[in-house]
């Protein structure tokens, strides 16, 4: 009988050691599933506008703009924001020391950023049906659709819609843009003021890069030379 009951023993805690890599196998398998799903989850969730700018990596110049002009913790804010986001190619389309120009007039800088941005999520579904969109820097945008395609201001492309961020939305374009104000300050250039009123009419940010461009004097050279066109 005392054989039997061993021999019953033996079995039962072989069977019971058998058994006990197979739970912790078992529980191994679990947390590293856990850690994984954890993880596709925080990747997918969406950065806001800033952040998702500088990892698309094609968007350095804007960065370094944003951070000049001082809106770097705006774009980083709720919004929603549209923005319409130029790449580094674009802003190397600008005239030779334009940028550097900008850089260092942050007025101005934030002016031309600004106007880059339109308050609330506007997807593309919804921007091929507007005309024109008020940015945030106060003047409208002019939209287009032309050969299956959006243009803004009849001279930027979109090339790239809906890069989706936490707090709004990146459209991609391809040339910056100038606010119509600033444009024409520029168009100007080569004959200022033919009514006699000069930057006098023009704002306070629009009179910081024309005359950063051209020279605090330029309106007095044309003046002065009579002959339309400024020298610089």
């Amino acid at each position: 009988m005392l054989l039997v009951s061993l021999s019953r023993l033996q079995r039962t805690f072989a069977r019971f050691a058998v058994s006990l890599p197979l739970v912790a196998a078992s529980t191994l398998t679990l947390a590293p599933i856990a850690s994984h799903a954890e993880t596709v989850s925080a990747q997918s969730a969406p950065a806001d506008i800033v952040d998702t700018a500088v990892a698309a990596g094609q968007f350095t110049t804007l960065a370094k703009a944003l951070q000049a002009a001082g809106l770097v913790e705006t774009l980083k804010g709720p919004g929603p924001f549209t923005v319409f986001a130029p790449t580094d190619a674009a802003f190397a389309k600008l005239p030779a020391g334009t940028l550097d120009t900008l850089l260092a007039n942050p007025a101005a800088l934030k002016s031309v950023l600004t106007y880059h941005v339109v308050s609330g999520s506007v997807p593309a579904s919804q921007v091929v049906k507007l005309s024109s969109a008020k940015t945030v820097e106060g003047e409208p945008l002019a939209i287009a659709v032309t050969n299956g395609g959006v243009m803004l201001n009849g001279t930027s492309n979109v090339v790239r819609t809906d890069v989706m961020a936490s707090n709004g939305i990146i459209h991609v374009i391809d040339s910056v843009l100038l606010p119509p104000s600033m444009s024409q300050a520029m168009a100007a250039s080569s004959t200022v003021a033919q009514d006699g009123q000069n930057l006098a009419s023009q704002s306070a940010a629009t009179q910081a890069l024309f005359k950063a461009t051209w020279g605090p004097n330029a309106a007095t050279q044309w003046v002065t030379e009579h002959n339309g066109a400024l020298a610089h």
